[in-house]
């Protein structure tokens, strides 16, 4: 299988920016044994803001486009440097991919990137994506990693996209207000309904929400490509996923 994870920020670093070192680890002791299976993974990574805010010693997630910029650029270092030496530890090779809204809308562009992917999963590399922060815009942002790993997912054809967070998956209502609210484990059509379930703010590092993640699911499963949401505080979730148990919520690709 060709398989897009994608991790936010609250799954790789504590509250207070620095990185859960535990649960990097794990996630990539698990990616690196699913692609020893034969199966091309491609991990679509948030966290370069949050850990420059940690790295920086900052009080808080910077509101101004220049500092926020600044933490971009710091905190990638730390998380491509972390990733090259854990995956290294399994044999596997990482490379950095970072891209913006214009490189989709650019069709040189676009067909670089793709060209480039392929190649890379060729090369039996792992590709690691994120938006590139250092230089993006609010006219050339995607604007969040969700809606990125399901631009991602449809254009090299992925099979799965999993994205992973801090919450299970999507519930008939808010379970932090509501003892009744249950997990929604399949979703096979994406209603007025289904968008309403969706709140507007993610955590205090991070940029998506549940939103977001219905927008993804949109954009995956209207291009043949099934997404699922899971809580990812145990990364050995994603054994779970592809043994076919039912895991968080799965949203099915439109059937032609």
């Amino acid at each position: 299988m060709r398989i897009v994870v994608k991790v936010g920020t609250s799954t790789l670093a504590h509250p207070n920016g620095l990185l859960n070192i535990r649960r990097v680890e794990e996630l990539c002791k698990v990616l690196s044994d699913l692609k020893n299976a034969g199966n091309d993974m491609i991990l679509v990574s948030s966290g370069a803001i949050g850990m420059g805010v940690g790295k920086l010693h900052l009080n808080s997630r910077p509101r101004d486009v220049a500092s926020k910029q600044a933490a971009a650029a710091v905190g990638q270092c730390e998380l491509m440097y972390t990733y090259d030496k854990l995956f290294s530890e399994y044999n596997h090779t990482v490379a950095q991919l970072l891209i913006t809204g214009s490189d989709f809308e650019s069709k040189d562009r676009y067909d670089n990137f793709i060209n480039t992917m392929n190649k890379l999963l060729e090369f039996s590399t792992l590709p690691i994506v994120n938006e590139n922060d250092t230089v993006a815009t609010e006219e050339i942002k995607v604007g969040d990693n969700d809606t990125l790993s399901a631009m991602v997912a449809v254009s090299i054809h992925a099979d799965l996209l999993i994205l992973l967070s801090d919450i299970d998956g999507l519930f008939t209502a808010d379970p932090h207000k509501d003892r009744d609210a249950t997990l929604i484990s399949v979703v096979s059509e994406i209603t007025d309904d289904i968008k309403k379930l969706a709140g507007d703010k993610g955590t205090t590092l991070g940029t998506g929400g549940m939103k977001t993640k219905i927008h993804a699911a949109e954009i995956s499963t209207a291009n043949g490509c099934d997404m699922i949401i899971a809580n990812g505080s145990d990364p050995k979730i994603l054994y779970d996923i592809l043994d076919g148990k039912s895991v968080g919520t799965r949203f099915l690709k439109k059937r032609v």
